[in-house]
């Protein structure tokens, strides 16, 4: 793996932080909806783990992710169909997927660094 496939790692876990940093003081997703900022900044962050997943994709093609396609679908859809967005499916993933996703991440750059 390159440096550069660990670099969109280390992105990935970055706004996974971010994200969770976020989303810290949403107790609900009634708290969630309400929050304007909370909400775009989130979205921004989701936007960048899919940019990542899909370049380090492409820059470690040996070592892929799970879910790389589901990832970038989502991205895709969340940065293109902006107006569609169903805060449902967002808080799903914030809540469900990426806490397994980082997990994934975690035990990937540990693989690498052994």
């Amino acid at each position: 793996m390159t440096e550069k496939s660990k670099k969109y790692l280390l992105d990935i876990l970055n706004s996974i932080a971010l994200v969770e940093e976020f989303v810290k003081e949403c107790k609900s997703f009634d708290i969630y909806i309400q929050d304007s900022k909370t909400k775009s900044a989130v979205e921004r962050q989701l936007g960048i783990i899919g940019e990542a997943v899909n370049l380090y994709q492409k820059s470690a093609p040996n070592y892929p992710l799970e879910n790389n396609s589901k990832i970038i679908t989502f991205r895709n859809w969340l940065i293109h169909a902006y107006d569609a967005i169903d805060n449902t499916t967002v808080w799903a993933v914030i809540q469900i997927h990426l806490p397994i996703l980082k997990e994934e991440i975690r035990i990937r750059l540990r693989e690498v660094n052994n």
